[in-house]
């Protein structure tokens, strides 16, 4: 049987987590397609397009190291997969007796899809811009639905940008990206009605000097804080001295000067409810893009750290006002998946 192929760098923690800490658990055995052993781990591979330390991939993988730790999962996972090879990878770690599967399939989701058809008795729990098909119940999409968390960070940001113009550099504008943009920029809003904002996307999902770059421009053009939605952005901001707000991850330990708060994305409920359908036989088609909103714990905002103190109270107070509200429902962050412009 063909084992799963890991790109260079990756077979080190791999053979860890599926030794060090898979030897003290038993192998996945099942009842029924889809039904595991009340005590048995999960098998349950990752597949990754980046490395497992970029923003949004860096969640997933804490909440499935997590997962093992509890001994829910035996996990291991391959980073770097091409396009071209996801595929390929997919049906080798199907082949390979995993019962579940998670990774990010934006790219491929012809191919992925049909990929999870050949495998009924498999739980595929993927990263996608659509939703799910009926047709094909065995494959659950998942995004990161944290416009709670976004909208909140931006009316810290609106609080403390001087000049009211702000810079942010995304990826790609595909809804994932689009969505956290325009709840970021509704929340700053609240704070400075009249905020101006430098939209630009690097075409790319890991180049950290190209958003760099793109940030050192629009600090050229005016901006005085950055939305960070991706590595390289805060760099630009530390070094001319402005402001940046992050996205996914708390950064502020490596720009504790730079970095005022953070959007978090929390995976753990995510997978923890993928885990127990599996675990039940009750897996199926699902959107569980809701378990990324604040509400069900997917999301929150990072506390301020170093900022502590610097930002304006009525920002603060206005921050636990609409918290409570979108946790009792009173207040809904809109959701806009559009390609958010300048303005």
């Amino acid at each position: 049987m063909t084992q799963p192929k890991t790109q260079p760098g990756s077979l080190t923690r791999r053979h860890f987590l599926t030794t060090a800490a898979g030897a003290a658990l038993a192998t996945a055995a099942t009842l029924s397609p889809g039904r595991v052993m009340a005590m048995d781990p999960i098998k349950t591979a990752g597949i990754y397009t980046v490395p497992v330390e970029q923003q949004w991939v860096s969640r997933i993988h804490k909440a499935a190291l997590t997962a093992q730790e509890r001994g829910d999962i035996e996990y291991t996972f391959s980073e770097n997969v091409s396009n071209t090879d996801y595929a390929r990878v997919m049906r080798e770690y199907a082949e390979s007796g995993y019962k579940l599967i998670i990774g990010e399939i934006f790219a491929v989701e012809a191919e992925a899809r049909e990929v999870a058809a050949e495998y009924p008795e498999i739980a595929f729990m993927m990263g996608s811009s659509f939703k799910h098909d009926d047709a094909l119940p065995n494959l659950a999409v998942f995004d990161n639905y944290i416009q709670d968390a976004s909208y909140l960070s931006g009316i810290v940001a609106g609080a403390m940008t001087k000049t009211g113009s702000i810079g942010m550099v995304g990826g790609f504008p595909i809804p994932e990206v689009n969505r956290l943009m325009h709840a970021f920029m509704a929340g700053v809003k609240e704070t400075r009605p009249d905020a101006k904002f430098q939209v630009s996307f690097i075409g790319s999902w890991f180049d950290p000097p190209k958003a760099k770059e793109t940030a050192f421009a629009m600090i050229e053009g005016g901006a005085d804080l950055l939305y960070a939605e991706r590595f390289g952005v805060s760099d630009a901001a530390q070094e001319k001295g402005v402001l940046a707000i992050g996205n996914v991850i708390d950064t502020q330990s490596d720009y504790p000067e730079t970095v005022v708060a953070s959007a978090l994305w929390h995976f753990e409920p995510t997978l923890d409810h993928a885990i127990e359908e599996v675990r039940n036989g009750t897996f199926k088609a699902a959107d569980y893009g809701v378990y990324s909103f604040m509400k069900a714990g997917g999301c929150s905002l990072a506390p301020l750290g170093t900022f502590e103190g610097k930002v304006p109270q009525a920002a603060l107070d206005l921050v636990e006002t609409r918290k409570a509200e979108i946790m009792s429902g009173a207040f809904v962050t809109k959701i806009d998946d559009s390609e958010p412009k300048s303005m």
